[in-house]
């Protein structure tokens, strides 16, 4: 990473789907999610095509959006505490080998620069909690959604997409004192680009043609990730991470994902 500035009070912000780890991070755990009687096997083949939509890149913004909507109605009733377990039970297995070995080496630049590392991500926290910590992050800010009596409501407290994205970042940056012009950001995804625009370094990571172009016009970094690597290889996994219970179980569902599953919900017995 050329001309690194280092700067106490700065931070780098990474994108967690397929610019940390090389897939999405909420369908990853469609398999689980069906054997633990909360989706179908309907489901899981219509999730395995929107995997190819989503990391082809064609699920746009609208699309995402109507997705979320009926993702968010799909997990009405889920226990968070089952969620919570199976995240806990099968992370290691279906992330680890996905993560980008140049992502990881980007993270270990940044600590030893003394910059603190946060994972942005649209998927919810039962999700993006426990990788950032397997990641050694130092925050994150992911989609938050409402729970009542351990269960998920189908509403939404935060969205971590789009413009919400920056706004948490600069509340972040306020909140612990980063300076946004000496920070960094990385991100796949166009929709990303207000998370790029709001610090002093923005990259684009393995970016379509849209972010390219708005990266060359923007005077942005373009970085290309080809090596997933085991984690299990790099770090020492830590001690199990407890889960906050407001975050997002339907984390599989929301986020910058092209789930393509049926907008009905699942009754869970």
């Amino acid at each position: 990473m050329a001309g690194t500035p280092t700067a106490d009070a700065a931070a780098a912000f990474f994108d967690l789907d397929k610019t940390i780890i090389a897939t999405s991070s909420a369908t990853a755990f469609s398999r689980p999610f069906l054997a633990g009687g909360l989706i179908t096997r309907r489901d899981v083949l219509r999730t395995a095509y929107a995997q190819f939509v989503y990391l082809v890149g064609r699920a746009d913004a609208d699309q995402t959006e109507r997705l979320r909507a009926r993702l968010s109605e799909l997990a009405i009733g889920w226990d968070v505490a089952q969620i919570s377990q199976i995240v806990a039970e099968t992370l290691h297995d279906l992330i680890d080998p996905t993560v980008y070995a140049e992502a990881v080496a980007l993270i270990e630049e940044h600590h030893a620069a003394g910059r603190d590392v946060v994972v942005v991500s649209a998927s919810g926290a039962e999700v993006v909690e426990p990788i950032a910590a397997v990641l050694g992050a130092d925050r994150v800010i992911a989609t938050r959604m409402t729970v009542a009596d351990g269960k998920y409501t189908g509403g939404i407290d935060f969205y971590a997409y789009g413009e919400n994205k920056a706004s948490a970042i600069r509340e972040l940056a306020a909140a612990q004192g980063y300076d946004l012009a000496a920070s960094y950001a990385y991100s796949d995804s166009i929709t990303d680009a207000p998370m790029l625009a709001a610090v002093g370094h923005g990259f684009a990571v393995n970016p379509d043609r849209a972010l390219r172009r708005l990266a060359l016009a923007s005077g942005w970094g373009v970085l290309t990730f080809r090596r997933p690597v085991s984690l299990r290889s790099r770090l020492t996994p830590p001690t199990p991470v407890v889960v906050a219970v407001g975050a997002v179980a339907a984390a599989v569902a929301v986020g910058a994902i092209g789930w393509r599953v049926v907008a009905r919900r699942v009754t869970h017995a």
